[in-house]
């Protein structure tokens, strides 16, 4: 990007330097732990053959399709064992693209190595509720950097990050605030932002390469699907369970579809509507 799309679109270039920042600063504190437990801290694919060039990370699923991921933390081998990925949004408007691409990109991956133990995202400015416990329920271990912890922090090295979305004359300000400070000064405001979640970090991470702990058997899980592409997915707790289970397996049981959840309620839509205490005031349109 040169400089005359740099002033284009100021507030976009600092969220991209933002973010760089962020991702690097998560690289150094995550890279050494990686070494440490004689694992290879991956943030780049094979070298170009005849340029030498690095290309992007990017790993294929079974399916063929290929997610690039910030980094991977890999065995001697070069299984992957940890996935991580460090998104930084300004505006709430994107929390579902990025949101869901990490859950497609991460439960496709997981499903394609089984090696992969972990999946890490660092997520920096604002992100919704929904987006974050979507994350969590496709086991996505979370650690955030909020909107506010930035604004705060930059604030002290002269860059008003608290702008509108339209607010342009102020995003060049804090773009060209932003451009005066030095390496030294970048490397204290990485520091401050991830400050608060770096003990977290190094801790998930140290407990999920070590080899003390021993590998056991959490859940096992069934999936059985139908002709018609039903199906039904069911969890135990241990070997047995799960083979008990197949051994009484009923087939018509599994296949009848009496007592499986509805859109809605069937009992609720032929219940007749009770007259509103407002005298016909119109709540349909209340929020929850």
């Amino acid at each position: 990007m040169d400089d005359e799309e740099k002033t284009a679109n100021p507030g976009s270039t600092i969220g991209e330097a933002m973010g760089a920042l962020i991702e690097a600063e998560l690289k150094r504190i995550l890279r050494p732990i990686a070494e440490d437990n004689d694992c290879v801290f991956v943030t780049a694919g094979r070298p170009k053959p005849r340029s030498a060039k690095p290309t992007k990370l990017k790993l294929k699923d079974a399916a063929g399709n290929e997610y690039q991921i910030d980094a991977v933390i890999a065995n001697e081998r070069m299984q992957p064992l940890v996935l991580i990925e460090s998104k930084y949004i300004r505006y709430t408007k994107h929390n579902r693209d990025k949101g869901s691409w990490v859950c497609t990109a991460h439960y496709s991956l997981r499903r394609t190595f089984p090696s992969i133990r972990q999946s890490i995202a660092v997520l920096a400015g604002n992100w919704s509720k929904s987006s974050k416990a979507m994350m969590r329920s496709f086991d996505v271990n979370l650690f955030e950097v909020g909107f506010q912890r930035i604004v705060e922090t930059l604030t002290e090295y002269g860059v008003d990050f608290a702008w509108g979305e339209k607010e342009r004359e102020k995003a060049i300000a804090a773009w060209d605030n932003w451009q005066k400070l030095t390496d030294s000064q970048f490397e204290e405001i990485a520091h401050k932002l991830m400050h608060d979640i770096a003990p977290e970090l190094r801790e998930t991470l140290t407990a999920t390469l070590s080899t003390a702990i021993p590998r056991e058997i959490r859940e096992i899980e069934i999936t059985i699907e139908s002709t018609l592409g039903e199906s039904r997915h069911y969890t135990f707790n241990s070997m047995t369970e799960a083979i008990e289970f197949l051994e009484n397996f009923d087939e018509a049981a599994m296949l009848n579809d009496d007592t499986g959840p509805a859109l809605w309620s069937t009992e609720e839509l032929n219940t007749p509507k009770q007259p509103s205490p407002l005298n016909g005031v119109d709540e349909s349109n209340d929020e929850d």
